[in-house]
């Protein structure tokens, strides 16, 4: 099989398409790589006919990508430690833009998501394409960006976890070489090389540029249907507008560290910097 047999329907003009004709629990070497091919032109694809995808063939496609993670907090499905249950009716309810675990020094590479229940209406995810949002920008806004790190944080409510990493405002994906933004709403609390105002202002308005509707895809799930997307140059939201149970399964490859310019300027006040990041 190759990609000329998949039913590719792209559904926005910024990114994603969904695939049809694609076996996932019994792929070939050349079926992985067009679909690979797809992931990389895309940046998220859908699986509409997937409803009969069990939880060993769902970690087996993930790991086509890579190692999958256990996740050190999530619930899982039992017996299946690298898949992470995510049910609105446990609070499992993303709704802010966000790139995954960003607060790792390695952020996953890819997910796979598998919709098992959906809710009779609402519900659906959004995907944003990182590419687009630094192309959008002017070209002294982009070098600017290329010499400027920012610090992700994450903090369990609880206090049981708490993870930061420090990664390029801009990154360069490994396979493309194509250069995204590389800040979210979720995770990203500053840029440490600029004063806390400037720093507050600049994502305030890279956040903006990142979520921007033209630049977006919106998938009205089915049950069953599974998503993979590209880490590592897309954020995503799922739309929190729905009664009813959302119940997903997912598993995450592990990541690579992203790479970019490095930093033009030093950390303008490491005092401040620890101050902001213990929030």
């Amino acid at each position: 099989m190759n990609e000329n047999r998949f039913d590719v329907r792209p559904v926005s003009g910024a990114l994603g398409a969904e695939v049809r004709g694609v076996p996932l629990d019994a792929l070939t070497d050349s079926d992985f790589t067009a679909v690979r091919e797809l992931l990389l032109e895309h940046l998220v694809l859908f699986f509409p006919d997937a409803a009969g995808l069990e939880p060993g063939a769902h970690k087996a496609f993930g790991r086509r990508f890579g190692e999958l993670e256990v996740h050190p907090f999530l619930p899982k499905l039992p017996g299946h430690d690298e898949l992470v249950v995510l049910d609105s009716e446990q609070g499992a309810r993303a709704d802010v833009w966000h790139t995954d675990v960003t607060f790792s020094p390695s952020p996953p590479i890819a997910s796979v998501l598998q919709l098992v229940e959906c809710p009779p209406s609402g519900g659906d995810t959004m995907w944003s394409n990182q590419y687009l949002a630094y192309e959008a920008l002017s070209a002294p806004v982009r070098e600017l960006l290329d010499g400027l790190t920012a610090v992700h944080v994450f903090k369990h409510p609880n206090g049981s976890f708490r993870s930061e990493a420090e990664h390029p405002v801009v990154r360069a994906h490994p396979e493309t070489g194509r250069r995204s933004l590389y800040v979210n709403r979720m995770f990203t609390h500053r840029i440490p090389q600029l004063t806390p105002g400037e720093s507050d202002a600049l994502l305030r308005q890279l956040f903006e540029v990142s979520e921007s509707p033209q630049r977006v895809c919106r998938y009205r799930w089915v049950p069953g249907a599974v998503a993979v997307w590209d880490n590592r140059v897309t954020q995503h939201y799922a739309v929190n507008d729905y009664t009813g149970r959302r119940v997903g399964r997912r598993v995450t490859v592990l990541g690579d560290k992203p790479v970019g310019e490095p930093p033009r300027w030093p950390h303008h006040d490491a005092g401040e910097l620890s101050a902001s990041t213990s929030r």
